[in-house]
């Protein structure tokens, strides 16, 4: 089978938006735009290019993954499935939650002036699940909080309801409805994937928030493992994708057209519409979702179905990025904030101590064995593999990294059209 070279930057290049993202999270001015931190230096001009992005950009992630899960369960049983998953996403979780993240609810309750400074001191109580003023950080009323880490524990949920679905999923049925799937062309292959999207947005937005809190985030839930699915089932038909990549600018055009006419509608519209004003602007926000999607891979498929050199580097370095750089992001600026710098050298040193911080701890932590998985890096095993790096779950090659990320804000004014929220073939 031919390596999809195009899956793999797609990977790479949304976790290079996902850094862009929560750095400008820094800058993003609004009340709707809250986050952990924020900077002096505020510019609202940036609601536009991080509101053309944050619908879909976690809709994309997921696909991606589920688009990886079709190659990666080709010849590998199930339990070897659910194991290898189990492995590469509940590990970085867990050593994530409680070595890189804490640093960001101890800042961010310290900034709020409801967490006393000293961070030693901070993180007894916080491993202690002590009870902490209302508002002190995001998850303060769980007494911890996983941040930007919650996609991986999202994904492993959907692994496993993936896992039981699979033999209906193989089943006759299931086979007849992927060959639905794969006959889609023109005019429904733009449309028909969006109804679904559609349907949960006007049945369950309504009555769940996008908390972060799995068990209560049943619009999410829905919406992320359906575009899961979708990914399972574009696998790797080649007339399908021929016709995404067809149909590329037409998508390009429609998502385009959609976002410009969201951006009138913010202008003119009051903050409280009618009901059937607000399901009309659902109904095109979740047209407009699937158009980017669309768009997304078929110019992905056209222009970067090729073996780059830096995708190697890529494939291996982005699941300990992903782990490390909303930490680092919160801690540099927390740092440069009392120094008053200018707008623009405190942005580029925020952005270049980011890439450079995990560039340097991820390059130190390959070098460790037993470190290396819990940033979700593959065990060395030269001897095994003539020093290519082998899952230790089921002694092969699998280049797998995730890329994520998490806005805690929520666009309320917005709110009908789009809400900021918290991307290998083998990729979670």
């Amino acid at each position: 089978m031919t390596r999809r070279h195009d899956i793999d930057a797609l990977r790479a290049l949304a976790f290079a938006l996902l850094i862009l993202y929560h750095w400008c999270m820094l800058y993003v001015a609004g009340d709707d735009w809250d986050w952990h931190l924020k900077s002096t230096h505020l510019a609202e001009w940036l609601q536009v290019p991080m509101l053309l992005v944050n619908r879909w950009r976690m809709d994309l992630v997921f696909l991606v993954s589920g688009l990886s899960v079709h190659f990666l369960l080709r010849g590998t049983s199930i339990g070897r499935f659910v194991a290898m998953r189990s492995w590469r996403l509940l590990l970085p979780l867990v050593f994530g939650m409680w070595v890189v993240v804490p640093v960001q609810p101890y800042i961010e309750g310290v900034s709020n002036g409801l967490v006393a400074p000293g961070f030693l001191e901070f993180l007894p109580r916080y491993y202690g699940h002590t009870t902490w003023p209302e508002g002190a950080f995001a998850g303060w009323e769980h007494g911890f909080t996983w941040n930007h880490l919650w996609y991986l524990a999202y994904l492993w949920i959907y692994t496993l309801a993936f896992a039981a679905l699979l033999p209906l999923l193989r089943s006759r049925a299931g086979r007849a409805w992927e060959r639905v799937v794969h006959g889609l062309r023109g005019w429904k292959l733009m449309l028909l994937p969006a109804l679904p999207i559609a349907v949960e947005t006007l049945l369950l937005q309504p009555h769940f928030e996008s908390t972060g809190d799995f068990f209560h985030d049943w619009y999410r839930n829905a919406l992320f493992f359906t575009v899961f699915l979708y990914g399972w089932w574009l696998g790797n038909d080649s007339a399908l994708w021929a016709e995404i990549a067809r149909l590329r600018r037409r998508t390009l055009a429609v998502a385009v057209g959609l976002f410009a006419l969201y951006l009138t509608l913010v202008k003119v519209l009051p903050d409280d519409v009618p009901a059937w004003v607000q399901n009309s602007v659902w109904l095109l926000r979740s047209i407009y979702v699937w158009s980017a999607l669309c768009s997304i891979l078929g110019w992905a498929h056209v222009l970067l179905n090729r073996p780059f050199r830096w995708l190697p580097w890529a494939n291996a370095s982005v699941f300990p990025w992903y782990v490390l750089h909303q930490s680092l992001i919160v801690l540099i600026a927390w740092w440069l904030l009392p120094l008053h710098l200018g707008a623009l050298s405190e942005s580029l040193l925020v952005l270049g101590g980011t890439v450079l911080g995990c560039w340097a701890i991820t390059t130190l932590v390959s070098r460790v064995p037993w470190l290396r998985p819990c940033l979700g890096m593959k065990v060395r095993t030269s001897r095994a593999a003539g020093g290519r790096e082998i899952d230790p779950v089921v002694g092969q090659r699998l280049p797998i990294a995730p890329v994520v990320g998490r806005a805690s804000a929520r666009h309320r004014r917005q709110e009908g059209w789009a809400e900021a929220h918290p991307a290998d073939q083998r990729s979670p």
